[in-house]
């Protein structure tokens, strides 16, 4: 039980969307990346998110927007999740609409509502820095800023967007708080390691916070016929009878765009763009090679071992395994090596090469070899 109170006007929203193609075959459509215990916790990603937030928000204002053929598995790992608050896509249509029509229906309930955007997927552990982080969120969203939390960078990665800060903010409440000159995408080494010595810069974790009505105003300007779609779906969604014709009728026809597109550069542009640097521990868990790190705290030479009954010999070897089989693997001088065995498929790379899995996924598509995404 948290000993803080909720943060008063306040709704947090989960998008549960995506596959995580870097960390295929763990990953896949039917088992996505935000439905695994990837840490250790003896949980899921989602279900680790949901513990962040309802501190935050309080159980009764943490919607979930995620594929109709993740429902089950989403209210089985969240029994507390009241049916007014899944909000079901018939397919993908990237962040926009997700978050978009989340915001457009919780507007509607309550207009003067902020909102927070937070991935299913992401690792957080220092729940006390991370609160400290949104509550500076939401008071400059509530000065009219949509607002973002920026990681301070430890490395020069090139998995991750940057931010680009300007000036700071004078905004009662958020001493930490500082505009938004721009966003930049993956950089190639050299690039990220100016960005780091620069020191004005920020990794993009995709947290927005915002006003409901000031996102949806952004939204518009830059994607009119975008936000009618999703304020007529808002419009519909609260009655069964309407809901359902509606979703089949508008949402396969909605623009899909991720949100750093439609909103938070366009917002960057027109000076309405803020950041909350986050000194909190973060990661995304975007590829083998970053699990591979969060198991191994640090440590160069562990090998991590994921999967309840993985039966794995090693000698001299690092990296990350992770075992759905009950095959024996042995590991014998090989370093940073990532080896993912499954009933269907295995993958073998290393740690350099992780980011290139999604390649491998983008193949089996192209060759329609549907039956092991």
């Amino acid at each position: 039980m948290s000993a803080h109170p909720p943060i008063d006007g306040f709704y947090s929203i989960i998008p549960a969307g995506g596959i995580g193609s870097r960390l295929w075959p763990l990953s896949r459509q039917d088992a996505p990346k935000f439905l695994h215990d990837l840490t250790g916790s003896g949980q899921s990603l989602l279900r680790d998110t949901w513990d962040r937030l309802v501190p935050l928000s309080g159980t009764q204002r943490v919607m979930v927007v995620t594929g109709r053929a993740h429902r089950a598995a989403v209210e089985a790992q969240l029994p507390e999740l009241t049916d007014e608050n899944v909000v079901l896509e018939t397919e993908p249509r990237d962040s926009t609409a997700a978050i978009g029509l989340a915001a457009a229906i919780l507007r509607r309930r309550e207009p003067d509502v902020v909102v927070g955007s937070f991935a299913a997927d992401h690792v957080i552990r220092d729940r006390r820095g991370f609160r400290r982080s949104v509550i500076e969120a939401v008071e400059v969203a509530r000065a009219g800023y949509i607002t973002t939390i920026g990681m301070t960078p430890t490395e020069p990665a090139i998995g991750f967007g940057y931010i680009h800060t300007a000036g700071p903010l004078d905004v009662a409440g958020a001493p930490s708080a500082v505009r938004v000159d721009g966003f930049v995408e993956k950089p190639d080494l050299a690039t990220a390691k100016r960005y780091v010595a620069a020191g004005d810069y920020l990794w993009n974790a995709g947290l927005f916070i915002a006003r409901a009505d000031v996102l949806l105003e952004q939204l518009g300007a830059a994607h009119p016929d975008l936000l009618a779609g999703l304020e007529e779906l808002a419009a519909a969604w609260d009655d069964p009878a309407t809901r359902g014709p509606a979703v089949d009728a508008i949402w396969p026809g909605l623009t899909k765009i991720a949100i750093d597109y439609s909103v938070a550069e366009p917002a960057a542009a027109a000076g309405r763009m803020a950041v909350v640097p986050g000194d909190f521990d973060w990661d995304d868990v975007g590829d083998f090679a970053s699990l591979a790190k969060l198991h191994s705290q640090g440590r160069s030479n562990d090998l991590a071992i994921i999967g309840a009954n993985a039966r794995v010999l090693a000698d001299s070897a690092s990296g990350v395994v992770v075992s759905q089989s009950k095959r024996v693997i042995s590991l014998i001088g090989v370093k940073d090596i990532v080896v993912v065995d499954t009933p269907d498929a295995l993958l073998v790379t290393t740690s350099e090469h992780a980011q290139r899995v999604k390649s491998v996924v983008d193949a089996l598509k192209l060759s329609g070899r549907s039956d092991v995404l």
